[in-house]
């Protein structure tokens, strides 16, 4: 079997290193050859090459240099080059991953070319259609002949729209990786800052369109970060660093009590994220990792697709007014009444083994396929 793994963003990178290395595990008997495809939607050395580098990620066989463009433009520039790879390389099977724009145009160009179409990370509905990302998982689902969903809420929202019959309930591969890696790394690049309980920090990112590109939420964004009752830790996504207008970036710039980081390696965040006093973002793969490591969230956003995460007060849906998030946040600093309760219950996402499960049911549609 030749499987087509098409990437462009963080996320995706380290999703594919988890199937990557579940792939080198077969036995020779079951070996498929795994090549990838990446677009370039994440091109500079800080959102890619870090990456591939710390996650051991072969060197992609095809890379597309797509790189920065509005939606419509940056997916249809990546549907033309991933049609023409297909058409070189021929695969058996294309997965793809998460929810970005290189996820919709490597289902649609295989689906168009009557290839399978494998979507890694299935299922998943935040119910607000303004989000880009919830248009792409939903088009991506409904052209797949496999979704893996990572976990029974996924499972459920796939069978509410009728693709049950090609659902596989698989766990999170991002939690594969976190269980591994959390109690190994290094210092966190906090320390530069000289932060340490029990005041610590609180780690925040912003990236998301719908804060970025909304001059109002953008501004009462910076309003929250000025009146922060802690040090903050700020990795400047590039979307972020562009949107924000010059006087915007000197006011950050200027507070003492933020410091702002260039985009982080993989062990770098998590180590950021494990340290943290609590956590404020608008990443998907942030509220997991939140909630796989203990820290407190409180999610940038109206709603979240990972509604797993708000069990026993952990990730709280909170918006960006920071008239409702300082009480909260204060809260949390002090250690009362904001806290969670309980302890995060991981066995929602997998037993860690996800990357395992998922490649086993690419096996047995190969086998399906074959007989």
């Amino acid at each position: 079997m030749k499987l087509l793994s098409i990437v462009g963003a963080r996320p995706q990178f380290v999703k594919v290193a988890v199937i990557a290395e579940a792939l080198r595990s077969l036995p020779e008997s079951e070996k498929i050859e795994h090549l990838l495809l990446h677009t370039g939607q994440h091109y500079d050395a800080q959102m890619s090459d870090s990456f591939f580098q710390q996650l051991r990620i072969a060197p992609p066989d095809f890379y597309l240099g797509i790189g920065s463009a509005s939606h419509g433009a940056q997916t249809g520039s990546m549907l033309a080059a991933i049609e023409a790879v297909l058409s070189g390389c021929r695969p058996d099977a294309v997965i793809v991953y998460g929810d970005t724009n290189s996820t919709l145009a490597g289902a649609l160009a295989a689906a168009k070319m009557h290839v399978p179409v494998i979507h890694l990370e299935a299922g998943l509905r935040s119910f607000n259609r303004r989000m880009p990302e919830e248009i792409n998982r939903r088009a991506t689902d409904h052209v797949s002949d496999m979704l893996l969903c990572p976990t029974t809420t996924a499972m459920r929202n796939a069978r509410h729209e009728g693709l049950g019959d090609r659902s596989f309930l698989t766990g999170d591969v991002m939690l594969d990786l976190a269980m591994r890696y959390a109690n190994h790394l290094q210092t966190s690049p906090a320390v530069a800052f000289k932060l340490s309980p029990p005041q610590g920090y609180a780690l925040v990112t912003l990236h998301r369109a719908e804060n970025t590109d909304h001059p109002p939420r953008l501004a009462e964004f910076v309003k929250l970060l000025e009146r922060m009752p802690l040090p903050v830790v700020l990795p400047m996504h590039p979307r972020l660093r562009t949107k924000l207008e010059t006087g915007a970036l000197r006011r950050l710039e200027g507070f003492s009590h933020v410091h702002l980081l260039e985009p982080c390696g993989y062990f770098e965040m998590l180590a950021l994220e494990r340290d943290a006093r609590m956590i404020l973002t608008d990443s998907g793969g942030v509220q997991k990792e939140a909630y796989f490591l203990g820290v407190p969230c409180l999610t940038l956003r109206e709603e979240t697709e990972w509604e797993e995460t708000l069990s026993g007060g952990w990730n709280r849906v909170m918006g960006t007014d920071p008239n409702r998030l300082l009480p909260v946040i204060e809260s949390l600093a002090r250690g009362n009444g904001s806290m969670p309760q309980g302890r995060p219950d991981l066995s929602q996402f997998g037993s860690g083994r996800a990357g395992e499960q998922s490649v086993q049911a690419i096996l047995n549609l190969h086998r399906r396929q074959a007989a």
